[in-house]
């Protein structure tokens, strides 16, 4: 793929999906900034793996809820490689219970999270790139955003909210050379579906039409196109990445 750009902030790169982002993005030529919350070491482990392989990486980090540290960080990236061309708003968290005995500290608590840090890199982004008019930004949402889940409330409001927040920023970047899109994963194999039961996988794989989990890696391919110049005519676009289970 081609990429007019030269560097990247993956956020909550350190494991996942986010880990398998980075790596794709530095296989195809950009420098990586690789973000972690507490993970330093998976996030150098991430770095180390990128170098190995020949790419350019940096790990940074920074709590993407804590608005000042989000704002920093870009500033250090663009104090160092001179601009940020592209930026993949992954890091989130979850806290699942039922509506009726949710509390407000656990919904606002994701929505902080989730929603709040992905309109903080959204808009600091759009006030560096639009200084040379170009830049891409892709926000990773969730196939429970559009359809809703029992246990999420808080989860799938942040992951709606995303979706459609991707929407009006792709309208007031648009004139100027700039991108939004959404990407809403189904069930991915990582390290949260291993922990389930085979009869937990099994009754969700039946609900697949292709019969299977995705790869990280598969999310990591629908990235790289929305970011590069393969997709320059795309913007407030959602790419469900779901194998057919939301159509």
């Amino acid at each position: 793929m081609k990429f007019s750009g030269d560097n990247v902030l993956v956020t909550g790169a350190s494991r996942g999906i986010g880990a398998e982002i980075a790596k794709r993005l530095a296989a195809m030529g950009l420098k990586v900034w690789v973000n972690y919350r507490s993970g330093e070491a998976e996030a150098a482990a991430v770095k180390a793996e990128i170098e190995a392989a020949g790419g350019q990486a940096e790990t940074i980090g920074f709590d993407v809820s804590d608005e000042a540290a989000f704002v920093d960080a870009i500033k250090q990236i663009v104090t160092t490689d001179g601009s940020l061309a592209y930026l993949v708003n992954n890091a989130g968290i979850t806290k699942d219970g039922l509506a009726m005995r949710m509390k407000s500290e656990q919904f606002m608590d994701v929505i902080n999270a989730n929603l709040k840090s992905t309109f903080i890199g959204c808009r600091e982004a759009l006030k560096v790139m639009r200084k040379k008019r170009f830049g891409s930004v892709v926000n990773i949402a969730s196939i429970v955003g559009e359809t809703g889940n029992a246990g999420q409330t808080n989860y799938s409001a942040s992951k709606g909210g995303t979706i459609a927040m991707t929407k009006s920023f792709a309208l007031e970047a648009a004139a100027s050379g700039i991108r939004y899109n959404t990407i809403t994963p189904g069930f991915i194999a990582t390290e949260m579906t291993d922990v389930l039961k085979d009869e937990v996988k099994e009754a969700f794989i039946a609900k697949i039409p292709m019969g299977r989990f995705g790869e990280p890696k598969e999310v990591a391919d629908a990235v790289a196109f929305l970011l590069s110049d393969h997709a320059s005519y795309i913007t407030g676009e959602t790419l469900k990445v779901n194998g057919g289970m939301f159509m």
